[in-house]
């Protein structure tokens, strides 16, 4: 019942190898088109913490230089 080919007797053939030779290049390919975009999704979190922190490091300079220029004019 396991052999989804019952009453008929296995064989191999020249086109059925050449399509499972086919399917395996095309699920090589795809493996290493998801390791690819995998890797670059990494890179745009790193960079985009990176951008982040480049934000609040301007946005602070800002405060601190509004806040400073705020103590010299109170006496």
């Amino acid at each position: 019942m396991g052999d989804p080919r019952y009453g008929f007797e296995s064989f191999d053939c020249a086109p059925g190898l050449r399509l499972e030779a086919h399917e395996r290049v095309a699920k090589l390919q795809f493996e290493s088109l998801n390791r690819r975009l995998d890797k670059i999704e990494q890179l745009i979190e790193r960079l985009e913490r990176r951008l982040w922190l480049t934000v609040y490091g301007v946005v602070g300079v800002i405060l601190a230089q509004a806040f400073q220029s705020v103590l010299s004019v109170t006496p």
